[in-house]
């Protein structure tokens, strides 16, 4: 089966039918689920990487995810921050063996992306600028998880980044979001590193799957619909974005511990600030801290973020049974 779309909403409309509909009912090892093999999926526009709809806007996550991946970490800790499921996946309850960043960041020693970077920059049409995520020990014995992603292909037709992810498997509900949010980030990361255009995401899945049990949620998020405001991510700032990253790594960091943001912030571009106080919007929703929210939800510079951070302002209203009284600068008090 193949999909292109425009966008990730209109892309995961059509696909969540396909699977529901047409897939082979799997007794699998955490659960039973619809499958289709063999699917390609091409996303045309990858800065709209993210769902409009209330039930798949997983930006937090999704975001916690990618600065997982970024700072080459396995630790269970700092994934389960954002995402606790992931916590029936360790096996020694303290790291993850699967864990993307290690695989990506020193493979033996390699740094897989670095080497991509280079062998790109010096042989653009090159057909070896190839990420090995999946490994051959993954199934030399029984593991509590091991890798779903197999390999990222960078290539460059008409000089645009074009990013092949290959999958053993994919959970088409719970799982594609996140993965095509962190890896067209990672697709624009390199374009920006090399001075080239984004070409367009392809996504390959030998196993497209949902849980059943997952089905009615599903089901809803297709009545849910979205609604097109043709709001696609910012493009990042051209030029290197790998010290931003760096300096990002450390907001993440300092916002899953408590401590406060570094004054550096301020100097970054509004892009990357908007980033940085994406993580502290996540550590303040967890506090509840509708107040500090509504103070970040006024200091970010691009409306798409906006639904996001609304709904956990309104979760956090919620949780504290504040009324909604206004003072005279529109902030709600109690």
């Amino acid at each position: 089966m193949q999909l292109k779309k425009e966008t990730f909403d209109d892309l995961l409309l059509a696909l969540l039918p396909k699977v529901i509909q047409q897939g082979e009912r799997v007794k699998a090892t955490r659960g039973s689920t619809r499958e289709l093999y063999g699917v390609r999926l091409e996303i045309e526009n990858p800065l709209s990487r993210l769902s409009l709809t209330e039930s798949r806007g997983k930006i937090f996550s999704a975001l916690g995810e990618l600065f997982w991946y970024l700072s080459g970490s396995s630790s269970l800790e700092f994934i389960k921050y954002y995402i606790s499921a992931y916590s029936q996946d360790s096996e020694d309850g303290a790291t993850i063996h699967g864990a993307y960043g290690p695989r990506i960041f020193d493979a033996g020693g390699v740094d897989q992306l670095s080497n991509v970077m280079a062998l790109l920059t010096e042989k653009p049409r090159s057909r070896r600028a190839v990420i090995q995520i999946f490994d051959a020990a993954d199934i030399a014995r029984q593991r509590k998880e091991i890798p779903c992603t197999t390999s990222l292909q960078f290539v460059m037709p008409q000089n645009r980044l074009t990013l092949i992810v290959n999958m053993r498997s994919n959970d088409a509900y719970m799982g594609l979001p996140h993965d095509v949010f962190a890896f067209t980030m990672i697709q624009e990361l390199v374009a920006r590193t090399l001075g080239v255009e984004m070409g367009s995401y392809i996504h390959f899945a030998g196993s497209m799957h949902i849980y059943e049990n997952k089905i009615p949620d599903a089901e809803a998020y297709i009545r849910e619909g979205y609604q097109d405001f043709n709001l696609n991510m910012p493009a990042m700032p051209v030029g290197d974005p790998w010290n931003s990253i760096e300096i990002l790594k450390d907001v993440e960091l300092q916002a899953r511990s408590g401590a406060p943001p570094p004054d550096l912030i301020k100097s970054m571009d509004p892009y990357w600030q908007d980033l940085a106080r994406m993580f502290e919007v996540f550590a303040a929703s967890k506090s509840h801290n509708e107040f500090r929210l509504r103070d970040l939800s006024d200091e970010m510079h691009h409306e798409i973020y906006s639904q996001y951070i609304d709904a956990r302002i309104e979760a956090a209203s919620k949780r504290t049974g504040h009324q909604g009284l206004l003072d005279l600068d529109g902030r709600n008090r109690i």
